[in-house]
């Protein structure tokens, strides 16, 4: 995740950090003023979303992934919806005519889909051009009787893009890349709940619990979203960021193990880029920021760009039936450039999911994927995040 905000572009007042928590100065990005630290230790000064830590190149998706939830939190227990049992038909959280489920089978391309795509090919996907898919993120789900937690808001909270409410925390959880609530690695540690009591979707990027689920609680940016809401190209806010630095939310973007197990995933994908892969401020509908890190030129992809796998792509030709199933999702919804970092495909967590990643789907299952490989969907004018500045109205106070 990038830091979003620098002072030279816009006037969003940076709350500071004042007490322990991850802090700005860490990972690959430390001292610099346009980076957060994505603990991606590649020393290139590309930030991200902690995407790297989850594969070294060398197979291993490094998430805990062997690890069986015990049923009370997470995503995958059915147990929460809109009170008759069932979830909301796009990805479990938004309404079924949310952009991220919409069948892009025969959308049209941009005038410089090739050109983009050739440019890629070149500079490559990050992590030594390695397709590879991450699986340290984690969706909790939360219901009535989830405590509601105050948190201290840290210099990665800004105003007004970021929402200052008290976000549910079950008993049972964890943020991305962690054990448990504490960010002890110093990452993204994005914390994801979905509280379907009040039909609303909390996404914290770097929580940090210090001291289990009731400890001191240290925030950066909240982003509340509306799971009711088919949300259009403003988003949250024209200009604004959430907690992937593109605006968009995280969760109904991120494949399951229980998903990739059924045979289908029906929704569109998240997936990064290094930041000097990424067109220098623009970003493409339905996105609704880009950050100041990004530096690649005119012919490189725009944060928020949708990417969409050809047609004619072998997929039989891949090594397993998960691979697969994410291919086929990549060919009928795409995928959508939501953050910087390494690590390019991004699934969630199999710790509270029934199914599991060992034996289903490998890191590295779709490195034969090439830039190449995919078309640029047209979601209409581009902007420039120069000149935006994030208008809205956040919920709560800000401090």
């Amino acid at each position: 995740m990038n830091c979003r905000c620098p002072v030279f572009f816009t006037t969003i007042a940076l709350v500071l950090a004042v007490g322990p928590s991850c802090t700005s100065g860490s990972g690959d990005g430390a001292g610099d003023s346009e980076t957060v630290g994505d603990g991606d230790g590649d020393g290139d000064g590309d930030s991200g979303d902690g995407d790297g830590d989850s594969g070294d190149g060398d197979g291993d998706s490094g998430d805990g992934d062997g690890d069986s939830g015990d049923g009370d939190s997470g995503d995958g227990d059915g147990d929460s919806g809109d009170g008759d049992g069932d979830l909301p038909a796009c990805a479990g959280y938004f309404p079924a005519d949310a952009v991220w489920c919409q069948d892009i089978t025969d959308a049209a391309t941009t005038a410089d889909s090739d050109t983009i795509a050739a440019w890629l090919e070149q500079a490559g996907w990050g992590n030594n051009d390695k397709f590879q898919i991450d699986f340290s993120l984690e969706v909790l789900e939360a219901d009535a009787d989830t405590p509601r937690r105050s948190f201290e808001a840290t210099g990665a909270f800004y105003t007004p893009d970021c929402d200052y409410v008290e976000m549910p925390v079950p008993e049972v959880g964890a943020i991305e890349g962690e054990a448990g609530y504490e960010c002890v690695s110093d990452g993204d540690c994005h914390l994801i709940v979905a509280a379907r009591d009040e039909n609303l979707l909390y996404e914290m990027w770097r929580a940090n619990i210090i001291g289990g689920p009731g400890g001191e609680f240290f925030g950066g940016c909240l982003a509340v979203w509306d799971m009711s809401v088919v949300y259009g190209d403003e988003g949250r806010g024209q200009g604004c960021t959430s907690a992937d630095a593109a605006g968009f939310p995280i969760a109904p973007l991120l494949f399951t193990a229980d998903e990739v197990a059924s045979g289908s995933i029906d929704h569109a994908i998240r997936f990064i880029l290094p930041n000097a892969h990424i067109r220098e401020l623009i970003y493409s509908p339905p996105a609704t920021h880009s950050t100041g890190a990004t530096s690649g030129p005119v012919e490189a992809p725009p944060y928020g760009v949708h990417l969409r796998l050809r047609g004619d792509y072998p997929i039989d030709d891949l090594p397993s039936e998960g691979a697969k199933v994410v291919a086929r999702a990549l060919q009928q919804y795409g995928m959508f450039l939501a953050d910087g970092g390494q690590i390019a495909l991004t699934g969630q967590s199999d710790r509270f999911t029934d199914n599991k990643w060992d034996g289903l789907l490998a890191p590295q299952d779709l490195v034969a994927l090439r830039p190449i490989d995919f078309d640029v969907i047209d979601h209409g004018a581009l902007l420039d995040w120069g000149e935006q500045s994030c208008e809205r109205v956040p919920l709560g106070t800000p401090p």
